[in-house]
């Protein structure tokens, strides 16, 4: 049985932090080969699992010296059926890597968890496509693509899901619609390029306000993600009503866009003392920011920078 699924603690206050980038990580700082960038095909293995266990602690051991709360992602951006098909995974198959996912999780609250700082379980939900490219799906279709996954995580301890990466707004849209159709609480995350603006050229606004306009604002906040602050901060207007439904951000390291990334062969990981105190510029405007984690090039020294800066004094000294 889900633990908070009907009662989330990060929408009662405070800072949750998440973790980095996964896969950056996994590739570039651990040597593991993740074949499309599909961090799921550990699980398959114990050595596996013993990679993704060792990763996970760095960022909850970095969460329990700061005695905050943590939104745990499974290792599932990649594990939907198109992304499967790649890799020789089968409906069956997939299914099975998603429970296997949340499992994985459950046992890491077990040991981390505290009253004061709950540990909220996530099933991450990637693009079906590139998500540095624009996705063509409609709403409907995105909603039965998904579905399946979904349905996976509601049918496990899971406690919400999060389509992240996302650059295309029907897609969002079909995510809320089949996390809604499955009980399951959501957050949805828009990726932007250095314009502040979707790859499809519509902006986080308008990104924002057409899926709560579609799903009678189901999902529980938005995030930005795969991108660096320099790139969004901007587009962020004081003020403005759709803003207060950003409730997280988990930014890449580094400035590059995401074309440069593409083709770069090495991992660049910015400057973590920069990245936090743009966060820290982000969190003075933006009070209601609850999760914060990072993607592309970060690692748990980033995310151990940004509470430096970000989180209440009391809760550095606990």
């Amino acid at each position: 049985m889900a633990k908070y699924r009907y009662a989330l603690p990060l929408l009662n206050g405070g800072t949750f932090l998440s973790d980095g980038g996964m896969e950056t990580t996994l590739i570039f700082h651990d040597g593991v080969e993740l074949p499309h960038f599909a961090s799921f095909v550990l699980l398959s293995s114990a050595e596996g699992r013993r990679k993704l266990l060792q990763y996970y602690t760095h960022y909850l051991d970095v969460a329990r010296r700061h005695d905050t709360g943590f939104v745990l992602d499974t290792a599932t951006w990649r594990a939907n059926a198109d992304w499967g098909e790649k890799l020789g995974y089968d409906a069956d198959a997939l299914a099975a890597t998603n429970r296997d996912a949340v499992d994985l999780l459950t046992g890491l609250r077990a040991e981390y968890e505290r009253p004061q700082a709950p540990i909220v379980l996530n099933g991450a939900i990637g693009p079906r496509g590139d998500g540095y490219k624009a996705g063509r799906m409609s709403a409907d279709e995105a909603e039965e693509y998904h579905a399946a996954q979904i349905a996976t995580f509601a049918a496990s301890e899971a406690d919400m899901v999060s389509g992240v990466t996302l650059n295309n707004v029907d897609e969002g849209i079909g995510i809320a619609r089949a996390a809604r159709t499955h009980d399951m609480p959501c957050a949805i995350s828009f990726t932007v390029e250095t314009d502040g603006r979707l790859v499809t050229g519509r902006s986080l606004q308008d990104a924002i306000e057409s899926v709560d306009a579609a799903t009678d604002g189901y999902p529980h906040y938005y995030m930005i993600n795969c991108a660096h602050p320099s790139h969004f901060d901007g587009a962020l207007e004081q003020g403005q009503s759709w803003v207060k439904r950003i409730g997280g951000i988990r930014a890449n390291a580094s400035m590059m866009s995401h074309a440069e990334l593409d083709e770069s062969e090495t991992l660049d990981a910015g400057d973590p003392a920069d990245l936090a105190r743009r966060y820290r510029s982000l969190t003075g405007r933006m009070p209601h920011l609850r999760v914060l984690g990072g993607c592309c090039g970060t690692d748990h020294r980033h995310i151990a920078a940004i509470c430096e800066v970000c989180l209440p004094r009391a809760a550095l000294s606990a």
